[in-house]
């Protein structure tokens, strides 16, 4: 009786520890830091940081900043391997990604 106890505990660690294992991936490391992905994206968008994430997208890892700028928020991705800016698109007037995340 005891070893079918033990047999149904160990089945049941198992399936909840498959399903942990099956969440999302872990975060490779990036080549580039937080920080020079910020100096890169703030070259080239100057402004006021609103926001930074590191995020997979469009299926490689990047950082992905929102700078206010005069009148509109500017989102600028940068891989986070290679150091070159990915996307640079106006959200308009206001962050329209926040509370998203």
């Amino acid at each position: 009786m005891f070893r079918t106890h033990s047999l149904i505990v160990v089945a049941l660690a198992g399936l909840a520890t498959a399903g942990v294992a099956q969440a999302a991936p872990h975060a490779p490391a990036a080549k580039l830091s937080m920080a020079q992905a910020r100096a890169i994206a703030l070259k080239a968008a100057p402004g006021k940081l609103i926001s930074g994430e590191y995020e997979n997208e469009g299926g490689g890892w990047r950082y992905s900043f929102d700078i206010q700028q005069r009148g509109h928020v500017q989102e600028i991705g940068v891989d986070a391997n290679s150091g070159k800016i990915v996307e640079n698109k106006s959200e308009g007037r206001v962050d329209r990604d926040a509370g998203k995340k």
